[in-house]
């Protein structure tokens, strides 16, 4: 067959309209003319060669030595030869949308609802569907059709001749990337975005760190009057975000992870990487957060097992502690307060401690040395006791008070003391699942 201008508009139109490469849609035709030629009447011979001359069109189909007509091959082989094509097309476009996309995966797509199957939403991302099941949607959010929405890829795969893009809105990575939109100075990597932590729909702490030391890395973050940080809250419907400043120093880290509570102390156990934070009364309940959400971002922000005391528990804890080194033959209030000066605030300290540390109060010798550290471990084994013995008695208390309550029918009831705040105390290991 002379030039066939035909075949090379065919292959020009389809490359514009779905952005497909010549080649591709040439050796597709190809693919397609060969699967024709084999059902031409009487069958192949031998292995069926076509080749298409990329510059005038012109078609070569071989049948082994024999040259087979194109023109005549009949209506099932064309039909053959269009099913054929149509798939090489849609594998084309596929390889293409997923090659496009693979290298996004983690950055943040702004698409559009188009509808709702099984709970999950799907999402017009323009030449492909993206999928924001219901475990990656925001509990607090609604979604209607044609709204505009934004959210990480996390995941894209190929399904048959489709690409399945799986998209989310709870990923810490949705934060960064609008911060990045929204902060210029992170996205020159003036600042850097040095941790992050989310309980979506309900709180975000993320910490940040000014490489240049003129700029004010969290003033930078919140905008004039609020404006940067309140495109980033609108965006994710009210979700509530706390910027801190990040340091090397654990001692600093913490007490700027536990914002917005003021923190007047912090003692640190870096064997353990427990942390005891200590607060004013009055701002316990802020320290610790509805259902202990601040304390615990708090410890999973700075890889520290938070305990969140108040003043008030520091010093009954301190005052419970002189009793019982009081309480160790030989002991003076004097020798107490040198052992306290000297870090032995209690009796627990002084059976950890080495001899030659204990020697370094003034008035021990070695002798009395180990014998204290003796009557230390005694007492601490009558302290252990005499505590579960009274847990066991309140314990048994409260079983026969509910006994008794049971089998008086009738007697009229006593109202409960009022309960006390839940949030007395906090204690949250950095690895805590948020509550629902």
């Amino acid at each position: 067959m002379a030039g066939n201008p035909e075949i090379l508009r065919l292959v020009e139109s389809i490359h514009r309209e779905k952005d497909v490469d010549k080649e591709i849609v040439f050796k597709a035709l190809e693919s397609a003319l060969a699967s024709a030629c084999k059902k031409k009447p009487g069958g192949a011979k031998s292995e069926i060669v076509v080749h298409i001359d990329r510059n005038t069109g012109e078609i070569i189909a071989m049948d082994g030595d024999e040259r087979i007509p194109v023109s005549q091959l009949g209506r099932i082989a064309a039909q053959t030869a269009k099913q054929v094509l149509i798939q090489r097309i849609r594998e084309a476009e596929r390889d293409i949308i997923f090659d496009e996309y693979s290298g996004r995966i983690g950055k943040m797509i702004t698409g559009h609802v188009q509808r709702m199957e099984r709970g999950n939403i799907i999402v017009n991302l323009g030449k492909v569907e993206g999928v924001l099941p219901r475990s990656e949607q925001i509990f607090n959010e609604s979604y209607n059709s044609g709204e505009r929405i934004r959210a990480i890829i996390t995941d894209i795969r190929k399904r048959g001749n489709k690409v399945v893009i799986t998209l989310s809105r709870t990923s810490p990575d949705l934060i960064v990337e609008l911060f990045n939109l929204e902060v210029p100075e992170i996205s020159d990597h003036v600042i850097e975005i040095k941790q992050i932590v989310r309980e979506p729909g309900l709180r975000t702490k993320i910490a940040v760190h000014s490489v240049d030391s003129k700029v004010d890395c969290v003033g930078a973050c919140v905008g004039v009057r609020g404006n940067r940080i309140r495109n980033i809250v609108n965006e994710l419907n009210g979700e509530r975000i706390d910027i801190i400043p990040w340091s090397p120093i654990p001692e600093n880290y913490i007490v700027n992870a536990m914002s917005p509570a003021e923190v007047i102390m912090v003692e640190l156990d870096h064997e353990r990487k427990h942390a005891r934070v200590v607060v004013r009364d009055d701002q316990l309940s802020l320290a610790i957060g509805k259902r202990g959400q601040n304390v615990r971002l708090a410890a999973k922000l700075t890889g520290w097992h938070i305990d969140v005391l108040t003043e008030s528990q520091l010093q009954e804890e301190r005052r419970r502690m002189r009793e019982h080194m009081m309480r160790l033959p030989g002991m003076t209030p004097d020798l107490c307060d040198r052992f306290q000066l000297s870090g032995f605030v209690s009796i627990y300290d002084i059976i950890e401690a080495d001899i030659e540390d204990l020697l370094a109060v003034r008035g021990m010798d070695e002798e009395s040395a180990a014998e204290l550290q003796r009557a230390a471990e005694e007492l601490a084994a009558r302290i252990e006791a005499e505590e579960l013995e009274a847990a066991e008695a309140e314990e048994s208390g409260e079983s026969s008070g509910e006994g008794e309550t049971e089998s008086g029918a009738g007697a009229e009831e006593t109202p409960p003391a009022e309960a006390e705040n839940e949030e007395k105390s906090g204690t949250i290991e950095e690895s805590d699942e948020p509550e629902e």
